[in-house]
Protein backbone atom coordinates (compact mmCIF):
# COMPACT_ATOMS: atom_id res chain seq x y z
CA UNK A 1 0.00 0.00 0.00
CA UNK A 2 1.29 3.19 -0.99
CA UNK A 3 1.92 6.60 1.25
CA UNK A 4 -1.21 8.33 -1.09
CA UNK A 5 -3.24 5.26 -0.16
CA UNK A 6 -2.49 5.61 3.15
CA UNK A 7 -3.50 9.19 3.75
CA UNK A 8 -6.95 8.88 1.87
CA UNK A 9 -8.08 6.15 4.11
CA UNK A 10 -6.88 8.15 6.76
CA UNK A 11 -8.48 10.99 5.98
CA UNK A 12 -11.48 9.43 5.19
CA UNK A 13 -12.22 7.72 8.57
CA UNK A 14 -11.05 10.83 10.23
CA UNK A 15 -14.60 12.33 8.90
CA UNK A 16 -16.79 9.31 9.77
CA UNK A 17 -15.42 7.76 12.62
CA UNK A 18 -18.02 8.54 15.35
CA UNK A 19 -19.19 7.82 18.78
CA UNK A 20 -17.99 7.86 22.17
CA UNK A 21 -14.67 6.70 22.12
CA UNK A 22 -12.73 5.95 19.21
CA UNK A 23 -10.43 2.87 20.26
CA UNK A 24 -11.06 0.17 18.04
CA UNK A 25 -9.37 -3.58 18.72
CA UNK A 26 -6.35 -4.83 16.21
CA UNK A 27 -4.66 -1.52 16.50
CA UNK A 28 -3.34 -0.20 13.30
CA UNK A 29 -4.64 -3.19 11.31
CA UNK A 30 -8.18 -2.71 12.75
CA UNK A 31 -8.01 1.01 12.17
CA UNK A 32 -7.07 0.20 8.08
CA UNK A 33 -10.04 -2.09 8.19
CA UNK A 34 -12.35 0.85 9.30
CA UNK A 35 -10.54 3.37 7.01
CA UNK A 36 -11.29 1.04 4.07
CA UNK A 37 -14.78 1.05 5.14
CA UNK A 38 -15.53 4.47 5.15
CA UNK A 39 -14.09 4.94 1.43
CA UNK A 40 -17.38 3.25 0.48
CA UNK A 41 -19.73 5.93 -1.17
CA UNK A 42 -23.09 4.70 1.14
CA UNK A 43 -21.08 4.69 4.25
CA UNK A 44 -21.93 7.70 6.37
CA UNK A 45 -20.30 7.30 9.69
CA UNK A 46 -18.80 4.81 11.75
CA UNK A 47 -19.23 3.55 15.39
CA UNK A 48 -17.33 1.72 17.43
CA UNK A 49 -19.04 0.06 20.45
CA UNK A 50 -18.03 -1.82 23.51
CA UNK A 51 -14.64 -4.30 23.05
CA UNK A 52 -15.56 -7.56 24.56
CA UNK A 53 -12.88 -9.90 26.03
CA UNK A 54 -13.84 -13.79 26.69
CA UNK A 55 -11.20 -16.18 28.62
CA UNK A 56 -7.80 -15.49 29.56
CA UNK A 57 -6.03 -16.44 26.62
CA UNK A 58 -2.52 -14.32 25.87
CA UNK A 59 -3.86 -11.36 23.31
CA UNK A 60 -3.01 -11.26 19.79
CA UNK A 61 -3.99 -13.76 16.78
CA UNK A 62 -5.37 -13.22 13.54
CA UNK A 63 -7.77 -9.85 12.97
CA UNK A 64 -10.81 -10.96 11.20
CA UNK A 65 -13.36 -8.77 10.13
CA UNK A 66 -17.33 -9.08 8.82
CA UNK A 67 -19.90 -7.27 8.18
CA UNK A 68 -23.30 -8.64 9.45
CA UNK A 69 -26.99 -7.98 8.56
CA UNK A 70 -28.78 -5.13 8.10
CA UNK A 71 -31.91 -3.61 10.38
CA UNK A 72 -34.74 -2.32 8.51
CA UNK A 73 -33.77 1.28 7.82
CA UNK A 74 -30.43 -0.40 5.37
CA UNK A 75 -27.58 0.42 8.28
CA UNK A 76 -24.88 -2.66 8.99
CA UNK A 77 -23.35 -3.98 12.21
CA UNK A 78 -19.79 -4.98 11.75
CA UNK A 79 -17.97 -7.57 14.28
CA UNK A 80 -14.01 -7.43 14.73
CA UNK A 81 -12.33 -10.22 16.35
CA UNK A 82 -8.84 -10.41 17.68
CA UNK A 83 -7.82 -13.04 19.21
CA UNK A 84 -9.89 -13.05 22.56
CA UNK A 85 -11.00 -9.63 21.54
CA UNK A 86 -14.13 -8.80 20.25
CA UNK A 87 -15.96 -5.52 19.17
CA UNK A 88 -18.95 -4.33 17.37
CA UNK A 89 -18.73 -1.74 14.87
CA UNK A 90 -21.95 0.10 13.30
CA UNK A 91 -22.50 1.05 10.22
CA UNK A 92 -24.43 4.00 9.14
CA UNK A 93 -25.14 4.34 5.42
CA UNK A 94 -27.25 6.37 3.02
CA UNK A 95 -29.19 3.80 2.02
CA UNK A 96 -33.40 3.27 3.10
CA UNK A 97 -33.90 -0.55 2.80
CA UNK A 98 -33.22 -3.75 3.83
CA UNK A 99 -32.76 -5.03 0.27
CA UNK A 100 -30.86 -1.74 -0.07
CA UNK A 101 -28.63 -2.54 2.58
CA UNK A 102 -27.62 -6.52 2.09
CA UNK A 103 -26.06 -4.94 -1.21
CA UNK A 104 -23.91 -2.70 0.78
CA UNK A 105 -23.09 -5.68 3.15
CA UNK A 106 -22.09 -7.82 0.47
CA UNK A 107 -19.99 -4.89 -1.43
CA UNK A 108 -18.18 -4.12 1.70
CA UNK A 109 -17.83 -8.42 2.42
CA UNK A 110 -15.73 -8.27 -0.72
CA UNK A 111 -13.80 -5.47 0.49
CA UNK A 112 -12.60 -7.05 3.21
CA UNK A 113 -12.27 -10.27 1.33
CA UNK A 114 -9.50 -8.23 -1.11
CA UNK A 115 -7.28 -7.23 2.32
Amino acid sequence: MDDNSIKNWEASLKGKLHGAHSTVIGERQGKKILGIISQHEEVKSIIPSVITVKGKSSPGGNLTAKVLRPDERGNLRMLLSHGTSSQEIRIVTTVATHDEGERVMEELNALLFDI
